[in-house]
C-alpha cells in the first residue's frame, strides 16, 4: 500500500518498509503461555516488569490507556491498563504473545521504535494497519548494560497516549528499568565469576562466620515473596510467611500476638489465623533454617539476617554507593500488609534521606537509577543541581522532572 502524501518522513519511511504487510490483517501469536511465563519470570524483561508496574501502571489506567512490554523481536510479553482500553486493544490483536515487529504488523510505536532504536510516537492515521488507526501510541526501546536492545516499552490508547509529556515519561521509566537490568546483571556476574569477596560484603561475611555455617539469610528486597537461604540451600517462601518474617526481623524486641496480627493482617481479630500460620512457618524453618528460632509471648525471631539489614548497615557506615548497589527494589513490593508497608517506607526513606544529605553526584546518580529514585522529583532536582552545566544527563533529568510534576 503506497504511503499517502503528508506523512512525516519517519512515518513515510516506515510505511515503505511495511509494503509487504497486509494492512487488513491482524498480528499473529508468536509466543505461547509457557514462553510468556518464562520471559516474564527471568531475564531483562522479568527484571524490568516490576519497575514498569510501579512507575506507570496506575497513571496509565487513570488515563484510559494500556502499557505494554515487548521482547527484542517485537512480540508483546505483557500488557495491562484500563479495562476498556485492554478490551479494545485485544480486538486489534494487541495482546500478550502477538508479534508487533514492524516487518510483520506494519508501522506502530513499539515495532518502529525497535527498528529505529529510539523513542517514537505514532498517531492514529499514521499506523499502517487498518485495525490500528483508532489508536495512538508512544514507545521507547529498552537496553541491557552492554547497549543491546532487549525489548520496548509502549503506551497505547487515544490521543492521551501521544501527549507531549508521554515520551519523556516513558524515557524516564525506561532509564529506571535499564538501571535495574544492569544492576541485576552485575550481581549475577559477581556471583558467577568473582573469586574474591567484594568490599561491600566483607563485614557481612565476617559476621556470618561468627554466627556459624548454619546461619540463615532472608532476601526481602525487590521480590513479592522472600527467599530463605542457609548455606547452599534456598527456599522461596509463601507470601504470608514472607510477611511474618519481614515484620519480625524488623522488630528485634518482638511483638505480642495481637500486634503481629495487626501488622500482618491489619486486624487484631486475626490472632487465631496468625497462630496457625506460625505453626506452619516453624515447620518451614525447622526444615530449611535449623539455626533460626521463632519464639512466642512475644513472637520474636532470632538466627536470621535479612538483606535489608545488610544495606542499611552499609548506609550507617557511610558506604552509600555499596548500599544502593545492594538495594534491588522495595521490600516485598507486592505485599499489602501494614507492617510490611511501614518497613518498605522506612527503608525507602532511609535511602532517600541518606543520599540527599550526602548531596554527592555519585550517590544521587546511583539512587536516581533505582525505581524509587527515578520516581522522586526531589532526588532528581538535587542531582540536577550538582551535575556540571554541560552534562548530557541534564536534558533527560529536566524532562523526567517535568513528567513527574504533571502526574
Amino acid at each position: 500500500m503506497p504511503a499517502p502524501a503528508g506523512l512525516r518522513p519517519l512515518v513515510a519511511e516506515s510505511w515503505r518498509r511495511s509494503a509487504r504487510v497486509d494492512p487488513d490483517g491482524l498480528p499473529t501469536l508468536a509466543l505461547d503461555d509457557a514462553q510468556l511465563d518464562a520471559i516474564r519470570g527471568q531475564g531483562p524483561i522479568g527484571t524490568a516488569l516490576p519497575v514498569v508496574r510501579r512507575l506507570l501502571l496506575d497513571d496509565v489506567r487513570a488515563a484510559g490507556c494500556v502499557v505494554a512490554l515487548t521482547d527484542a523481536a517485537g512480540c508483546i510479553v505483557w500488557v495491562d491498563g484500563a479495562r476498556a482500553a485492554r478490551r479494545a486493544a485485544e480486538d486489534m490483536g494487541f495482546t500478550a504473545g502477538a508479534d508487533w515487529a514492524e516487518e510483520h504488523a506494519g508501522t506502530s510505536a513499539p515495532g518502529t521504535a525497535l527498528r529505529l532504536g529510539r523513542g517514537v510516537q505514532i498517531r492514529s492515521e499514521e499506523h499502517y494497519a487498518t485495525a490500528v488507526k483508532a489508536f495512538s501510541c508512544t514507545a521507547v526501546p529498552l537496553h541491557a548494560a552492554d547497549g543491546s536492545v532487549v525489548g520496548a516499552l509502549d503506551i497505547t490508547g487515544d490521543d492521551r497516549a501521544v501527549e507531549r509529556h508521554t515520551l519523556p515519561l516513558l524515557t524516564a521509566t525506561a532509564a529506571a528499568a535499564e538501571a535495574e537490568i544492569a544492576l541485576t546483571a552485575l550481581r549475577h556476574a559477581a556471583r558467577a565469576t568473582s573469586t574474591t569477596v567484594p568490599r561491600a560484603d566483607r563485614a557481612d561475611r565476617a559476621d556470618r562466620g561468627r554466627r556459624g555455617a548454619d546461619s540463615a539469610e532472608l532476601t526481602l528486597l525487590g521480590s513479592d515473596t522472600a527467599t530463605l537461604r542457609t548455606g547452599d540451600r534456598a527456599v522461596r517462601l509463601s507470601e504470608r510467611h514472607s510477611e511474618v518474617l519481614a515484620v519480625l526481623a524488623s522488630t528485634p524486641g518482638g511483638l505480642a500476638a495481637a500486634d503481629l496480627a495487626v501488622a500482618v493482617y491489619g486486624d487484631r481479630r486475626a490472632v487465631p489465623t496468625l497462630r496457625a500460620e506460625v505453626v506452619r512457618l516453624r515447620r518451614v524453618l525447622a526444615d530449611h533454617a535449623p539455626g533460626a528460632h521463632l519464639s512466642s509471648r512475644p513472637y520474636r525471631l532470632t538466627g536470621i539476617r535479612t538483606d535489608v539489614e545488610t544495606v542499611l548497615s552499609a548506609l550507617d557506615r557511610g558506604a552509600r554507593l555499596q548500599a544502593v548497589d545492594g538495594y534491588s527494589g522495595p521490600v516485598l513490593p507486592g505485599s499489602a500488609s501494614p507492617g510490611v508497608d511501614d518497613l518498605r517506607d522506612a527503608v525507602r526513606s532511609r535511602f532517600r534521606e541518606s543520599v540527599l544529605t550526602d548531596g554527592g553526584v555519585e550517590a544521587l546518580q546511583a539512587w536516581s537509577r533505582t525505581a524509587d529514585g527515578a520516581a522522586d522529583p526531589q532526588v532528581l532536582r538535587a542531582l540536577l543541581g550538582v551535575l556540571p552545566r554541560r552534562s548530557p544527563r541534564r536534558a533527560g533529568l529536566v524532562a523526567a522532572i517535568e513528567a513527574l510534576d504533571r502526574r
